[in-house]
């Protein structure tokens, strides 16, 4: 190694998701004419995963394919493709497939989050999920090969909503049964919850709530008050969880695994560590931000910034988030749009119908520009396409 790549300061990126992507293309961005910077994005896969159109993807339907190497093209960010195995925080190591060894300075941990098929027996057995396209694409194939019977979607959040919806237009044959603890679209006003209810109705969604999930068979759902459901698929949407990698490196982590920052995105135990996305428990004034693509991408955004701020011996400024909206498919020309408060309680204002369909469509479209825009014009990354409200830090200088 020579005497210049020596004195590089190395950041490693774990997780290519719409977080870790938008740190690795901002930092890039913004040092590729230093020589003293070097940025590493670590992914499993070389295409980048659109959780917002993962529901799509399971029921047969083609989206854009995005390469993250053409992606990061230009930024001068490099990308390494495994999985990561284990991360030492103090060694300021992170194993990659348990052969190789990568070293960094300062850390960007965003290995996301997945469905929790852990909490109910039988669900890792028999249950698909929306984990990742492969995932995605082996339900599709199921549903191809049903002639009939029940698919029932555990989770009436709203990826169980979306999940449950497209699944019923696209296959009118089949059954779909969505349940869940809480009402889908509980939080939502009433004149969006009411639009929601009546889309499902139409579509044929047969929606039970209320009810806990006992078990899953490979054949039958069981609930806890000792009824079953036959079955021809499961999938399963309810609650979700982080990788334990964080924890076993140390790292100081809420009681669901994610790591506790500081109000710049800093590890509490370990600064050279920042973390975002589903991965961070990030507090805010009006309590622990939950994981969205909404947010996703501003601490993303934000990590890079604080890097930067650190790096030129300032102090990183606080993250500021409010969310915005709430946009929820229903099918391919149906949608309904909840604007919210900063603290995510929903507002007044309401989108239904083709023209909020229109709008989730915008939204779930607008990274690919924003990211375009990042590596062109990387002082401009303070405007989010999932909407939100972001306090702006325009230089690091």
């Amino acid at each position: 190694m020579n005497g210049t790549a020596a004195q590089q300061h190395e950041v490693l990126v774990l997780g290519a998701g719409y977080a870790g992507l938008s740190a690795a293309i901002q930092l890039a961005a913004r040092t590729r004419k230093r020589g003293n910077l070097r940025v590493t994005l670590v992914n499993p896969y070389d295409t980048f995963t659109e959780r917002l159109r993962l529901h799509m993807t399971a029921t047969g339907q083609e989206t854009a394919e995005m390469n993250i190497p053409e992606l990061l093209d230009g930024t001068g960010a490099g990308f390494v493709r495994g999985w990561v195995t284990a991360v030492d925080a103090e060694a300021k190591t992170v194993r990659i497939d348990d052969d190789r060894v990568l070293r960094y300075d300062t850390l960007v941990y965003g290995l996301g989050s997945i469905a929790n098929t852990a909490a109910v027996p039988g669900v890792d057995d028999h249950a698909y999920t929306l984990n990742s396209p492969e995932d995605a694409a082996l339900l599709a194939d199921r549903l191809t090969r049903l002639d009939g019977g029940t698919v029932v979607v555990g989770g009436s959040g709203l990826t169980g909503v979306e999940a449950a919806a497209e699944i019923a237009e696209r296959h009118p044959g089949l059954q779909v049964v969505l349940l869940g603890r809480q009402e889908p679209g509980a939080s939502m006003h009433p004149k969006a919850k009411a639009h929601l209810d009546s889309a499902l109705a139409r579509l044929g969604v047969r929606v039970r709530s209320g009810v806990e999930v006992a078990k899953v068979l490979p054949d039958s759902v069981e609930l806890a008050d000792g009824s079953s459901i036959p079955v021809a698929a499961v999938l399963w949407t309810s609650g979700t969880r982080v990788s334990p990698l964080a924890g076993a490196a140390g790292l100081t982590v809420d009681e669901r695994g994610r790591v506790v920052t500081d109000s710049a995105l800093r590890s509490v135990s370990h600064p050279d560590v920042y973390a975002v996305g589903d991965a961070a428990a990030i507090r805010q004034g009006y309590g622990v931000m939950h994981g969205t693509c909404q947010g996703g991408m501003p601490t993303g955004v934000h990590a890079a910034l604080s890097i930067l701020r650190v790096l030129a011996g300032k102090e990183p400024k606080p993250f500021r988030f409010g969310y915005y909206h709430t946009p929820v498919s229903l099918g391919r020309n149906d949608a309904v749009v909840q604007f919210t408060h900063p603290d995510d309680s929903p507002r007044r204002i309401v989108l239904t119908g083709k023209r909020a369909a229109k709008y989730k469509e915008t939204v779930t479209a607008a990274p690919w520009p924003t990211f375009a825009r990042m590596k062109k014009m990387p002082a401009s990354g303070a405007f989010w396409p999932h909407g939100g409200r972001y306090t702006r830090i325009r230089s690091a200088k």
